[in-house]
This record gives C-alpha cells, sequence and structure tokens, in this order.
C-alpha cells in the first residue's frame, strides 16, 4: 500500500511539473508563448531527426501540428507546409511562432485528423506525424487518409511511445496506469506498431530509432527546463545517452514509413 501511494505521488508529480514546465518557459522569459523546453534547446545526438528527409520546395503535411514548432523547422528547410490541428489554443500559438518568423511557405488550419483530410489525393511530398497517433481513436482511419494523401513515392516520419519500459512494466506490476499521458488511446510494443502501420498502408524502411530513456523522473526534469535550459539540456543529453546504450528502454520510436499497396 505504502509502495503504491509512493508511485501514485510520482506519477501525479510528473505530470503536474510537465505543464508546469511549459508556462515555466513564458513566465521566466525562455519563451514568448508557452512552450515545452524541449523545443528550446538542441543538443548534438538528439537534433531534429525528421529535417534531414526535407528538402526545399518539398509539400509536406503536419498531423496534429500542436503549437507549429515542426511545421516552422521544415519550413526553414526549404518546404512548403501545411500544420492541421484539431486545437485552436495550439493554432493560436502555432501563427504567433511562425508571424515571428514571417514564414510565406507556411499555413496552419483547424481540423479533426480523424475525419478525411481536405486535401486532393497525391499530394505530399511528406507528412510528420510525431506524437499524434497515440492520441487518436480512428488511427487506420487516419493512415489511410495519409496514405491518400501522399504522393506514390512519398514518405511518412512517425513517433509513437513504447509501453513495455521497465518503469511502465513497474506500474502496472502495482496496478497503476503507465501510460505516458492519460489521453493516450494507445501505446505499443514494436510488432503491434508494425501491424497497424501495414493496416494503413505502411511498413518501416528501417529499424525503428530510439528517442530517449524513459525515466521515472521525466516530469521532474521538464520542471527543471522551466527554469534553467542550461541544466535541462545536460539533463537531456543524459537521456539521450542513456537510452543509446538501452535501446530497449526507449520512451518510443522514431519510425520512416513508405507507402505499400492497399
Amino acid at each position: 500500500m505504502i509502495k503504491q501511494m509512493y508511485l501514485r505521488a510520482l506519477i501525479w508529480l510528473n505530470g503536474k511539473s510537465k505543464s508546469a514546465s511549459v508556462r515555466l518557459t513564458r513566465l521566466t522569459g525562455k519563451s514568448q508563448v508557452p512552450l515545452h523546453p524541449k523545443h528550446l534547446v538542441t543538443i548534438e545526438e538528439n537534433l531534429p531527426w525528421y529535417v534531414d528527409y526535407i528538402e526545399p520546395g518539398m509539400k509536406v503535411l503536419d498531423i496534429g501540428c500542436g503549437q507549429g514548432v515542426h511545421s516552422i523547422r521544415a519550413a526553414h528547410q526549404g518546404a512548403l507546409v501545411v500544420g492541421i490541428d484539431y486545437n485552436w489554443r495550439n493554432l493560436e500559438i502555432s501563427q504567433t511562432l511562425g508571424a515571428a518568423d514571417t514564414l510565406d511557405s507556411l499555413t496552419f488550419m483547424m481540423g479533426n485528423v480523424e475525419e478525411p483530410f481536405p486535401f486532393h489525393d497525391n499530394i505530399f511530398d511528406l507528412v510528420l506525424m510525431l506524437d499524434v497517433i497515440e492520441h487518436l481513436h480512428q488511427r487506420t482511419r487516419t493512415l489511410h487518409e495519409v496514405h491518400r494523401v501522399l504522393k506514390s513515392e512519398g514518405i511518412l516520419l512517425l513517433a509513437a511511445p513504447n509501453r513495455d519500459t521497465k518503469w511502465k512494466r513497474h506500474l502496472r506490476a502495482a496496478g497503476l496506469p503507465s501510460e505516458t499521458d492519460p489521453d493516450h488511446k494507445v501505446e505499443y510494443v514494436w510488432p503491434e506498431l508494425q501491424d497497424e502501420l501495414a493496416q494503413g498502408g505502411f511498413v518501416a524502411s528501417d529499424k525503428p530509432l530510439p528517442i530517449v530513456y524513459d525515466t521515472p523522473w521525466a516530469g521532474l526534469i521538464d520542471l527543471v527546463g522551466g527554469f534553467s535550459l542550461d541544466l535541462y539540456k545536460r539533463l537531456a543529453r543524459w537521456k539521450v545517452l542513456k537510452v543509446q546504450a538501452n535501446p530497449q528502454e526507449t520512451s518510443g520510436w522514431r519510425v520512416v514509413c513508405r507507402r505499400i499497396e492497399l
């Protein structure tokens, strides 16, 4: 009972710390809008991985773009980018950040990505779907829409959470929820993610890449970023180096996907 109470308190503290870190980046002047500290630092071992796949002139769709950070980075690579999200508050922030960068090649729009996309067939060269699929009920329907709007040689860049880490197994053994985010509708083991991608018309082009080490202190590390980006950067580097030594303990995977015939 004492152990379960301790774990419940840690889950609560991590959740509160993560949300507090977003508010703190603005309150402490690190960002003009509330923004997660991970979007404010760059470490050599964990550069935005998707930028290597984006070339000038590409048409890019960012599904569930949130606050638009990935869309803006893609636009800086010379791509023509559309970011779509259902949350108008996030879109307000994305518009503010995009306007600050004066990017003419960037458009944000509101939309439910579990419904048919408002785009013609075969028009995008690349689709970003980063930390989105786990929030959806109609995941296969969304993947089918991605398949439809992608050109035949286009690629899907996906990030999705791993449920089979030591920390998450520890939580489940104690009878507690193990999802990284209470809004997650699903978390995966790798074969399950492969199966779901195949149902949607995609296959991984290569082995998945680990993201960061899944630590019980993830929320508190985020909170540190609200106060000190330098210290947060060191802790973020530790999480990356730790997962490189223990890839099975990754918080999730980054996957490059190509289309297959449905």
